[in-house]
Parts: C-alpha cells; sequence; structure tokens
C-alpha cells in the first residue's frame, strides 16, 4: 500500500560536484532524504523525505547495543538520453526483506519502497551525474529505535534512504586487483547472517581486511567458517572463476551474500553460450588450477565497482597468478555488458531497467 509522502525542500542548497573524479565514495550527500517509521500498533506511517541532516537518537537504543540493523546498496544511472533509470531495485528490495526477516526486522511493503526510491530520486535529479561511469549511489537502511538494554526484538524502527553521487570505479581503466585468501578469520557460517546485508557480517570482516590491506592486497577471499576449506565470497562482492573454460562461483549456501550482481552476470554468461556451475569450491581446487594453468580468469561482482578482475591470488604465502595476469575476455565482456544496460547505452533484453 502506498502511503502519501511528505516533502519537505531544503533551502540552502549544496554544491553538487562539478567534477566526479574528485568525490570520495560515501562522503558526498546530496540534499535530501527519506525516512519513515515503524512500531507494533501503527504499522508503518509518517512517510516523508526532507533536509538530509542529523537526527536525535538516545544512546539507549537497541541498534546501538545489539546490532538490530540492515541496509542495502544500489544506484540510480544517467541514460545517454539524460532520462534516469534504477537497475532491478525490485531485487534489493527483497533482499532487504530477506535480511530482515533474519533479524526480526519489519518488511516494508514493495511497492511503498519503490514509490519512496522515485520520489527521492526524481527531487534530487540533479544529484545524478551526467559523467560517464558516475552514478548515484543510494543507501536504503533500518534501524531499531526502541530505547533500552535487553537481548529482543525493538518494537519501533526508522527507514530511512541517502543518496550520494560516486565517480566512475575505474577513472583509469579496469586493473586487476590483488587478492588474500584469508585462513584465520571467518565471516559467517550457514545457519547464521551471512546471507543478509547486516553491519555485523562487515565488522567481522575489518580485522582480515586490514591485515590484507597492509600487506598491499585490495581485497580478502573468504572461506567457509566451519572446515576454512571452501570458497566463499570476497568481502565486497561475490567471486568468479574460468576454470578450463567452464565459470565456476560458489553455490549460495545461507552463509554468501546473494548478489544481485552476482545473478545478473550469471544469467548474461548463460546467454553466451558458457558451462556455469553454482558449487562448493575448495581452495585445494583453486591451487591446483592456477598451477596447471587452468585457472584462466577470475573476476568479483558487486554494485560498486559491477565486475572486477581478479589478476593475482595470495595463499598461506604462495602467490598465484591468475591466467596472463591481466583483464580477461569474459571478465571485460561481462563489465561492458552490465554497465552497458545500466546506462542504458546497449538494449535491455531481461527489463532489468526501471526507469524513473
Amino acid at each position: 500500500m502506498i502511503q502519501d509522502i511528505k516533502i519537505t525542500l531544503r533551502e540552502d542548497k549544496r554544491e553538487i560536484p562539478k567534477d566526479m573524479s574528485k568525490v570520495r565514495f560515501g562522503k558526498t550527500f546530496s540534499d535530501h532524504m527519506f525516512l519513515m517509521e515503524y512500531n507494533s500498533k501503527d504499522g508503518w506511517h509518517d512517510a516523508r523525505i526532507v533536509p538530509h541532516e542529523p537526527i536525535p537518537m538516545d544512546m539507549g537504543a537497541m541498534v546501538f547495543h545489539y546490532a538490530q540493523e540492515i541496509f542495502e546498496g544500489m544506484k540510480a544511472y544517467r541514460r545517454e538520453d539524460g532520462e534516469v533509470q534504477f537497475f532491478r531495485p525490485f531485487e534489493n528490495i527483497r533482499r532487504m526483506a530477506a535480511s530482515g526477516a533474519r533479524v526480526s526486522m519489519p518488511a516494508m511493503d514493495e511497492d511503498m519502497f519503490m514509490e519512496a526510491l522515485r520520489r527521492l530520486v526524481e527531487v534530487d535529479k540533479d544529484w545524478v551525474p551526467h559523467e560517464k561511469g558516475a552514478s548515484l549511489y543510494i543507501r536504503p537502511f533500518m534501524i531499531a529505535t526502541d530505547v533500552g538494554l535487553g537481548v529482543q526484538a525493538s518494537d519501533s524502527y526508522l527507514f530511512c534512504i541517502l543518496t550520494c553521487p560516486v565517480g566512475n570505479y575505474y577513472p583509469e581503466g579496469i586493473n586487476p586487483i590483488k587478492i588474500l585468501i584469508e585462513d584465520e578469520d571467518v565471516r559467517a557460517v550457514r545457519g547464521g547472517t551471512g546471507f543478509a546485508k547486516c553491519g555485523g557480517n562487515y565488522a567481522a570482516s575489518i580485522r582480515a581486511s586490514k591485515r590484507a590491506a597492509e600487506q598491499g592486497f585490495a581485497q580478502v577471499l573468504w572461506l567457509d567458517g566451519v572446515e576454512r576449506k571452501y570458497i566463499e565470497e570476497v568481502g565486497a562482492m561475490n567471486i568468479m572463476f574460468k576454470i578450463d573454460g567452464k565459470v565456476v562461483t560458489p553455490a549460495l549456501n545461507g552463509s554468501v551474500l546473494p548478489g544481485i550482481t552476482r545473478k545478473s552476470s550469471l544469467a548474461l554468461i548463460k546467454s553466451w553460450g558458457y558451462d556455469v556451475e553454482e558449487r562448493q569450491i575448495s581452495v585445494e581446487e583453486l591451487v591446483a588450477a592456477a598451477k596447471a594453468g587452468k585457472l584462466e580468469e577470475a573476476w568479483g561482482t558487486g554494485t560498486a565497482a559491477v565486475v572486477s578482475p581478479v589478476g593475482q591470488l595470495t595463499y598461506k604465502g604462495e602467490t598465484l597468478v591468475v591466467g596472463t595476469g591481466n583483464i580477461g575476455e569474459v571478465t571485460q565482456k561481462l563489465y561492458d555488458g552490465l554497465t552497458g544496460i545500466q546506462w542504458g547505452k546497449i538494449e535491455d533484453p531481461y527489463e532489468w531497467t526501471v526507469k524513473l
């Protein structure tokens, strides 16, 4: 059910960045934000678009103590004809509902969620960049707002949508990254919250990511939390490999995020006639494939970078070169195909895009 949205426009307009290459990801926010509240008595209510500004929070709010919160990441794109569009927004909406169900948080009506996205981006449409490769990043999130100490589900919640312009993830071209395969810390286990987008998963990844960055690696590749044997995902992306002609990616087993870019990538790759396997991949299999020259390509998929080629993998001190160490044919084709659809440069045969 779509509710009325009250709009209060900002009087002191912020300056919209003119050079997106100088804008740091997630540091510059647009003029407005969407807010809506929930409690068991009133349900979802008080939908509003207001100037982006700090909100008062009691230090006893349960989100601070028990991490009951969820979020999403998506984008709005400026097409070549000047119009604005979203990429598979209902996939994000449904994934957020699934994340909420795992941590006992209420789902918002899908049509209301979509209307909030539309209205907010319409209000701040001028913030959607015109520069090639730039976009408007959208961060919906929900937090528990009951005040009190005690481990239980909150009765009240605040839903918010923030937006921020972001530049081209690859301003100087796509360069393969180096990844460290983590063999000490674990990110998630089956039965836990690994499949959900909630802050606890990311907090659990920070220590290993920091260690990896200090050694010059761009990302951490996680192994399963039980046997520490099977490949799961990269810190901010799902992972895919081309091994001996086949595209292989870890199956969604409850501890891997069901990425929307992952899902879209698999659809495109299958349409091109490649054999695709979603299954367990052991780190030993990956190492053996690399040493035999059969690990032809590797890439990550996610909202921020879309597709990120992997040139090297390091495991227990041993560095493995992926293919030639350069971006592979499938990786490049996938990046071009996805970004072409997202920015409206090529036909969208799947009806993935939704115009503003």
